[in-house]
Order: C-alpha cells, then sequence, then structure tokens
C-alpha cells in the first residue's frame, strides 16, 4: 500500500505550509488526482488520519477533485477528454496521442485555522 507513503509526504508538506503561516490546525485539504496517477483516492481517505495522528492535521477533512484524462492528438492537433484505459483521439480515433492531464496528484488547497482568532482562510495553489 503505497498511499501510506503518500499520506506521509504529504503530511510533511501539509505541516510545512502551516508552519509558515504560524498556524496551529488544519480543517481541510484539498487534492486534484488524476486516473492514471496510481493513487487510490479510497486508501489515501483511510491512510491519512493514521499518520495524521497528533499532528496539526488530526482530524483535517480531505477533499478530493478528479482530474480528467485529456490527449492532445499529434496527427489531427484536436485535444479531448479521454478514457484511461484507452488514449485516443477523439477526432481521429489515432493512438498517437499525447497525455496532457490525468496523472498527476496535486495539493490544490491548504484550509488552516488560526487557533488565536478562530479564522478560517485558505491558500490555494500550494
Amino acid at each position: 500500500m503505497h498511499e501510506l507513503a503518500i499520506c506521509q509526504a504529504l503530511l510533511r508538506q501539509v505541516l510545512e505550509v502551516a508552519e509558515s503561516r504560524c498556524s496551529k490546525r488544519v480543517e481541510r485539504i484539498k487534492l486534484r488526482i488524476g486516473p492514471l496517477s496510481g493513487v487510490e483516492t479510497g486508501l489515501l481517505k483511510s491512510a491519512f488520519p493514521l499518520v495524521a495522528a497528533g499532528t496539526p492535521c488530526e482530524g483535517t477533512i480531505i477533499e478530493i477533485e478528479d482530474i480528467p484524462v485529456r490527449v492532445r492528438c499529434q496527427i489531427c492537433g484536436s485535444t479531448s477528454q479521454a478514457r484511461s484505459n484507452r488514449l485516443l483521439c477523439t477526432d481521429c480515433g489515432t493512438w498517437r496521442v499525447t497525455l496532457i492531464s490525468g496523472d498527476e496528484m496535486l495539493l490544490a488547497a491548504v484550509e488552516l485555522l488560526d487557533a488565536e482568532t478562530s479564522n478560517k482562510w485558505e491558500r490555494a495553489h500550494v
């Protein structure tokens, strides 16, 4: 289960953001994950509480946005959505395509809670 190692790396990154903003608590983490990333989102959500226990991320809500698989055709130049098991141009049907999106895992935002003022704020594009 490599999702545990991914959670450990994610926790380190989120804690760096929280520390840089002098925040004592992380309320929400927003991720963008494509189906070709190799990350099982259900396992990721299950494993994160294990690594976050006893940290400012304990009890943090994880939101995951699915990134669609998109390809650019090397023959006709069109850009289209594709199925993860069928990377073909939807216009001309060729397999000669370049993957544009769908294989990434991105930390999109971290929502922090300032313990002193209880104000929430969001940091996008972390």
